[in-house]
């Protein structure tokens, strides 16, 4: 049926009508699984105002001084919350926290020590931690730089933490294990809470002392739980993804046990400074609005990942998840088989940006990445991954990760746009 809205962005957009067709189709096949997130999403905003409640939030929070930040009460609150949604002793939330390669960078050399060895268990750290842990690069002030030993543990073939392999490297020297929750540029679904409950149980089984960090860079609120409720002893992210609901203009945070927060805000500052000091430049109310919108905003960007699952899906390509698989992060990866396709897709989805959508976007050498990488993303805060983008480095077998969207409607336009992209270059053809 061909309502106002079909209408509309059929003559107005120029979308074809066979476009529309097969994403409204794929959209009637999945509407059970968006009243389950719907659930999730509602918890989870109840949960976040519970907090703001129980700190007194209030304008007074908004304010900002100057030089060195000290007693600033808006940044004390606004960790307060964070480190009450987090369900942890201490968090740090700073907008000098630059990304989340940062508040992950942070987190690692503030903890370990030389001597001391480091351990991913879900196979590749995404690409920009290569250069920290040491995997490439040399002289840059790396872990392996200063003398900390790296082992990483391959996944298991469907995609679960291989628990027995770690047992085998695990050393007297390990002293902290990882887990990246999101696929990066990887091929598999992203890690559960329900995997992460029983990774922490199993590692602290071993050892007590040894330390479970989650990478949450792309998880937060896609659970009613987060890695530090289910014995993660810390965890990381970016305030331009998930929890600044698309509103913070940058920063990271960092949750966890006070010992390691104290001990993570000296590698923030400096020794004897740590987090007593560091202006928030007014940011504060934005990073508090964006952390209680956030619920909302990641419920209309996991949608639009599974419409887009379902939707490429559909036409016969290799997804990952699939639309019915439970979601751990806001990506949809969507293997097209060739650069073209690749090229064609992330054209389609600047062109559905609010902002820049007359740009067109090609592959370059980003810094930290191994290969060249084509970013599309016509945001109002620049690399904001919580807003509609999508990127991919040019490399076989040529795979897409779409996330995304400060509402639901406007990630479906996306799909909308990278699929009219790619059927108007006739990389893919439609049989409804």
């Amino acid at each position: 049926m061909q309502n106002n809205t079909f209408q509309l962005l059929n003559k107005e957009f120029g979308i074809h009508e066979s476009v529309l067709s097969a994403v409204s189709e794929a959209e009637t096949q999945v509407k059970e699984i968006f009243h389950e997130l719907d659930d999730i999403m509602a918890y989870n905003q109840y949960k976040v105002l519970d907090a703001f409640q129980k700190n007194r939030i209030s304008d007074m929070h908004f304010g900002w001084n100057t030089g060195y930040g000290y007693n600033d009460p808006g940044r004390e609150a606004l960790e307060k919350v964070y480190s009450d949604i987090f369900k942890t002793e201490a968090a740090l939330v700073r907008p000098i926290i630059v990304n989340g390669t940062h508040a992950l960078t942070l987190t690692l050399t503030g903890i370990l020590r030389p001597g001391d060895e480091l351990i991913y268990c879900t196979g590749n750290p995404y690409d920009t931690l290569e250069e920290v842990i040491g995997i490439r690069g040399e002289g840059r002030g790396s872990l392996k730089d200063f003398g900390i030993t790296y082992k990483q543990v391959e996944l298991r073939a469907d995609g679960t933490i291989d628990l027995e392999a770690l047992r085998a490297a695990i050393s007297s020297k390990t002293r902290m294990i990882t887990v990246q929750r999101a696929t990066g540029y990887g091929w598999r679904k992203a890690i559960t809470i329900p995997e992460i409950e029983e990774w922490a149980r199993f590692v602290k089984s071993i050892r007590p002392d040894l330390i479970c960090m989650v990478d949450n860079c792309y998880g937060e609120f896609l659970d009613t739980q987060e890695p530090t409720e289910v014995g993660a002893d810390v965890v990381a992210g970016s305030l331009i993804k998930n929890p600044g609901g698309g509103l913070a203009l940058t920063g990271g945070y960092i949750a966890g046990r006070s010992d390691l927060i104290e001990s993570i805000s000296y590698r923030m500052t400096s020794p004897g400074i740590g987090g007593e000091c560091g202006l928030t430049f007014g940011q504060t109310r934005t990073m508090f609005q964006g952390l209680f919108i956030a619920p909302k905003t990641v419920n209309g960007a996991v949608k639009g990942a599974i419409l887009c699952a379902k939707v490429f899906e559909n036409l016969g390509f290799d997804v990952c998840p699939k639309p019915e698989d439970r979601r751990s992060d806001i990506i949809e990866a969507v293997k097209l088989g060739n650069p073209e396709a690749v090229v064609a897709f992330c054209e389609g989805i600047q062109a559905a940006a609010p902002i820049d959508s007359h740009v067109t976007p090609v592959p370059w050498d980003m810094p930290g990445y191994e290969d060249p990488v084509i970013m599309a993303a016509g945001a109002f805060v620049q690399g904001s991954s919580i807003e509609l983008s999508a990127d991919a480095p040019i490399r076989a077998p040529y795979i897409v990760y779409f996330q995304g969207g400060l509402t639901y409607e406007h990630s479906k336009f996306g799909v909308i746009k990278a699929l009219q992209a790619l059927y108007e270059k006739k990389l893919v053809s439609i049989d409804l």
